[in-house]
């Protein structure tokens, strides 16, 4: 039954989703007598956490209950008071935790507090699971830089356009809808410039009720068009310019509610690494690269690809022309591949879509 009330605690933290960024995704869940009589998860951030939305949804008094949470109960003061003493005061008798928080202001201590004053604290329920839903917020916490998902769709033949440099649509409606829950997922979405010169596209997440990611455009000599649907919506959606140089252009952008960040320059573009060490120290735990070949290949340049997600089309363009995902200046033997370990497979219409993840 243990790990019964833990997968539901996991169905509940999944709510959360695109929504507690940079805090963890959190469920829980209160049993008495063989009974659920409350439920909660971490709605927003800044938010009750998942174990005082629980407590305060019990049908009855939760004295002697037991509370299953997939993450462990915080201990220190940030947003809200620490839910260690919620639990302590509601009467819970014993609490099962999925993970240990990663954060060091936690990191056990929450657990320590729980059994000294008398709760008793078992760990490791369904501990790979509950870990499965965090992978964003455990490598925050533990890297200098955010969670990099790089995201493309391709032929079969491993093609991104036609030879034109005509690339919609690739993929069905179905992977282009996913692609919307994506963006909503993460913190930031992150393109080249020529991506916006080529598509002036929105980068919005497109589902009801969804968050916007904060979109990071590369643009080393800022090139972007004032008329762009970007800088023309800069004043709803957080829109950053990374440039390597400030010119008269930048208060122009800046007076349409863009930000420009002045990067360092590598090899005559901006210095990606950099750009993400920053991002990091500004708690974006996460961002999703949408962009070419080209930026694909940079990204991965840096080493801080943590995900893959790879839509697969099955459609041939074939064509010398026609560009791949990845490109740049490529690797000279096979051993120097960068490799990874998955897939998970899902199918989307007619599409498929392959996630990996960095080994």
């Amino acid at each position: 039954m243990q790990e019964l009330y833990m997968r539901r605690a996991i169905e509940l933290a999944g709510k959360g989703t695109g929504y507690t960024n940079p805090n963890p995704l959190v469920g829980a869940v209160i049993v008495k007598d063989g009974r659920i009589i409350g439920e909660g998860f971490h709605e927003t951030y800044g938010g009750l956490h998942a174990e005082r939305n629980a407590l305060k949804n019990c049908t009855e008094d939760p004295k002697g209950a037991e509370l299953y949470v997939t993450l462990e109960p915080c201990c220190h003061f940030g947003k809200t008071p620490p839910c260690t003493e919620a639990v302590i005061k509601s009467g819970i008798r014993k609490v099962y935790v999925g993970n240990i928080d990663p954060n060091p202001k936690v990191s056990g201590k929450g657990i320590d507090i729980l059994r000294e004053h008398g709760i008793e604290a078992e760990t490791g329920v369904l501990d790979a699971e509950c870990r499965e839903i965090n992978e964003i917020f455990f490598h925050y916490i533990a890297h200098d830089t955010p969670y990099v998902a790089l995201k493309y769709a391709m032929t079969l033949d491993g093609k991104i356009a036609v030879k034109t440099g005509e690339s919609k649509w690739i993929t069905g409606r179905e992977a282009r809808e996913h692609v919307q829950f994506l963006r909503h997922r993460y913190a930031a979405i992150l393109v080249g410039i020529d991506t916006v010169l080529s598509d002036d596209p929105m980068l919005n997440a497109r589902i009801i009720g969804g968050n916007n990611p904060t979109r990071v455009i590369c643009d080393s000599r800022l090139r972007l068009p004032l008329s762009s649907k970007i800088v023309q919506s800069a004043k709803v959606i957080p829109t950053i310019i990374a440039a390597c140089e400030r010119n008269e252009k930048a208060q122009r952008l800046e007076a349409l509610g863009c930000r420009v960040l002045i990067c360092p320059e590598k090899d005559g573009k901006t210095d990606l690494l950099e750009l993400l060490r920053t991002l990091r120290k500004e708690k974006i735990d996460s961002i999703l690269v949408e962009g070419g070949a080209d930026i694909n290949d940079s990204v991965i340049q840096t080493k801080s690809v943590n995900k893959v997600y790879a839509f697969v089309a099955p459609k041939l363009f074939g064509g010398r022309q026609a560009r791949s995902p990845v490109e740049g200046k490529g690797i000279d033997k096979i051993s120097d591949a960068i490799l990874l370990k998955g897939p998970e497979i899902t199918r989307l219409g007619e599409d498929l879509l392959l996630e990996y993840e960095a080994r």
